[in-house]
Formats: C-alpha cells, sequence, structure tokens
C-alpha cells in the first residue's frame, strides 16, 4: 500500500513539474515568438506521430511512396488554407504585391491541381500485391489530415479574431486537465468512463467548477488590454500587421441586473462585468463537460492500437498528440462559437473586397450606396454626383 501511494505522489510531481515547464514554455514561446509558426510546428509533430502509427502497426515499410506522398498531401492542404487565410485576411497586402493577386485568384484551381498531382501518383504507385494496404493508408493520411491540419487552421482563424480568442480557450482546456487531475487524485473514488480507468467522476465534476472560475477570471484580465482583444489587420499605411482597434461591445463593461433569488443570496442588485466574461462561461462549460471526450477518442485510438502515447516526446506526457487532442476540439467549437454569436460584418473586409473589383464595378457600388444613404437621410442631397 504505502509503495502504491508513494508511486502515485511521485507520477504525480513529475507530471506537476513537466506541466509546469510546458505551461511556462508554451506561453513564453507566445510571448517571444510568432504564434503562427507555433501553432504550425505542433501540428506538423502531431501529423507525424499519427502518420508513425499507421506506419508501424500496418507495417507499411515497403509501400512505395507511402510517406513522401502522405507529407505531400500535408503540404497540398496547408498551401490551400493558408492561402484561403491569405486572402481573407490581408487583401490590402495582396493588392500590393503583383505575383500574390495572380496566386489568390486561382489559389483554389492551383491548389486542387497540385492535390490532383498527389492523387495521381498515389494511383500510379498502387502495386498488386499491397492494394488493400494502400489504400488503408490512403485513409489513413486523409483522415489524419481532417482532425489535424483542418483543426489547426481554425485555431490560426481564431487567432485572427484577437489573442483572446485564442489563448482563453487553450488555457480553459489545460486549466481542465491540471483540475480534474488534482480533484481526482485526491478525492477520485467513482470510474468515470471504461476508455480512460484513472478517469473519475469526482475529477470530472471538480475539473468542471474549477475550470468555470478560472476561465471567468481570466476573461476578466485580459479583456482589459487592446493587445489581447483587437483582431489582427494589415495596416497599409504602415506596412506592418497592428492590433489596435476601438473595443468592441463584449470588450467593455456592462452592468446587469441580477436575478432576484441571486440578489437575495449576495444582496447584489446589479454587477458590472465584460460581456466576454460571459462568453468565456459557455467556453469553459464545453471545455469542462465536451472537451474531454477529445481525449476519449485518442484513449480509444490508442486502444484499438495497443499503444499506451502516440509517442515519446515529453516524459510523464507521451507525445505531443497527447496533450493537443483536446485542444483541436476545443478551436472547432470557438471558431462555430464565433462565426454563430459574435461575429459580424467587418468593414475592413468588405472594403478589402472592394478594392479587388474593376474601377467601373467600384463605380456601380458607390453610386448605389450613395443613393441608399440619401434614401434613408443620412447623406445629404446637395452633394454633387
Amino acid at each position: 500500500m504505502c509503495c502504491v501511494s508513494f508511486s502515485r505522489w511521485k507520477n504525480c510531481c513529475i507530471r506537476g513539474v513537466l506541466s509546469m515547464a510546458m505551461i511556462s514554455g508554451f506561453f513564453m514561446m507566445i510571448y517571444l515568438g510568432p504564434i503562427m509558426l507555433i501553432v504550425m510546428t505542433i501540428q506538423i509533430k502531431c501529423f507525424q506521430e499519427i502518420i508513425d502509427i499507421g506506419y508501424r502497426v500496418y507495417h507499411s515499410y515497403e509501400l512505395p511512396w507511402f510517406r513522401t506522398l502522405s507529407w505531400y498531401f500535408l503540404v497540398c492542404v496547408n498551401y490551400f488554407f493558408y492561402g484561403e487565410t491569405l486572402a481573407e485576411y490581408f487583401g490590402a497586402l495582396v493588392q500590393r504585391e503583383e505575383p500574390l493577386q495572380f496566386l489568390v485568384r486561382y489559389h483554389r484551381f492551383i491548389s486542387f491541381a497540385v492535390y490532383l498531382a498527389g492523387f495521381c501518383m498515389f494511383v500510379l504507385s498502387l502495386v498488386k500485391k499491397h492494394y488493400r494496404l494502400q489504400f488503408y493508408m490512403f485513409a489513413w493520411t486523409h483522415v489524419t489530415l481532417l482532425i489535424v491540419v483542418t483543426q489547426s487552421h481554425l485555431v490560426i482563424q481564431n487567432l485572427f479574431e484577437g489573442m483572446i480568442w485564442f489563448l482563453v480557450p487553450v488555457s480553459i482546456v489545460i486549466c481542465n486537465d491540471i483540475m480534474a487531475y488534482l480533484f481526482g487524485f485526491f478525492f477520485g473514488r467513482t470510474p468515470l468512463i471504461k476508455l480512460s480507468p484513472k478517469k473519475t467522476w469526482e475529477g470530472f465534476i471538480g475539473g468542471f467548477f474549477g475550470t468555470l472560475v478560472f476561465g471567468f477570471i481570466l476573461a476578466y484580465l485580459l479583456a482589459q488590454f487592446q493587445y489581447f482583444v483587437c483582431p489582427v489587420e494589415y495596416n497599409s499605411e504602415t506596412n506592418r500587421f497592428t492590433a489596435e482597434c476601438e473595443p468592441s461591445d463584449i470588450f467593455v463593461m456592462h452592468e446587469y441586473t441580477l436575478p432576484f433569488t441571486v440578489q437575495s443570496i449576495l444582496r447584489w442588485k446589479t454587477v458590472t462585468i465584460y460581456p466576454y466574461q460571459i462568453h468565456s462561461v459557455a467556453l469553459s462549460t464545453f471545455g469542462s463537460l465536451i472537451g474531454p471526450f477529445g481525449g476519449f477518442f485518442a484513449s480509444g485510438f490508442k486502444r484499438a492500437f495497443k499503444i499506451k502515447d502516440f509517442a515519446d516526446t515529453i516524459p510523464g506526457h507521451g507525445g505531443i498528440m497527447d496533450r493537443f487532442d483536446c485542444q483541436y476540439l476545443m478551436a472547432t467549437f470557438t471558431h462555430v462559437y464565433i462565426a454563430s454569436f459574435i461575429r459580424g460584418p467587418n468593414p475592413s473586409k468588405v472594403l478589402q473586397q472592394l478594392l479587388v473589383l474593376q474601377p467601373e464595378q467600384q463605380l456601380s457600388i458607390f453610386n448605389a450606396m450613395r443613393d441608399r444613404l440619401r434614401d434613408r437621410g443620412i447623406l445629404s442631397g446637395t452633394v454633387d454626383d
């Protein structure tokens, strides 16, 4: 019994020290370097770990071009997604560079042609004695691309909406993982799910409430700074990327009247908070109740192939994918949440799209807008044509 207890405490200490080191290193990299490069590096490492599992499990050593084509498709998909991002967010920059105009105009056709070349190479690589295995691995590669690359792209999309939409979701998942582990370690008695025998209901519930509090406080702290709340945009006048803006309503303090029941308990009639803090409750709820299912999915995947971890990159934690299995699911939810409840018309993006049009098309839109504003009484009717 003493040995078991000592082993648990030793494992807890190792995980704790390494977790603090990883968290500190992660936020230090965010502070010092380009976040897109960090996301790309994590994406490539996760892709490698999953592809290597398929390579080992299916004994794909003799398959012609398997690894080459896997990495080729990774480049293709990244070219497509990052090209879409360039066209959507940096239209003003594109207009200044002639080669970029061509690449953006025909981006989807070029992306399809590049992918099609890989598809043809795969067909040409088919060998009679390996048909079934080759199609297994072709599907394996594409599912990996769907899980890793597509959701990494959503992380970048969230980042461009403002640093806060990247940091808060990422921190929520990290906090929930730590809180669930601590509550489970000290109070855990009831098993939660067979896929992860060490997970307990006590850890799951404790992690939920701990993450709610953490997310609410973190949202309050970050919402005070322009650097975190302003979208990243390209300023054509200064020729650089900026994160300066007039904060939107969700990052401005509002006074809310509390329900009568809450008033009787807290003795407060109103509370003044950032609306983003309310959104943080939704993010924390998802990250605590649904986010862990990304980890359960990864546990089922590893059990299916009889492996303990995706890799042994981080002692005591496994591979990079073992640490980011819940992050990808959280990133997808954050992107959908922003698109559904937060994002509105963006004048900057509309202007970028207008600048791409031909002069006669721009003039036609100008005349239509002028007439519309006159009809609404916003623009004086005496303005010269």
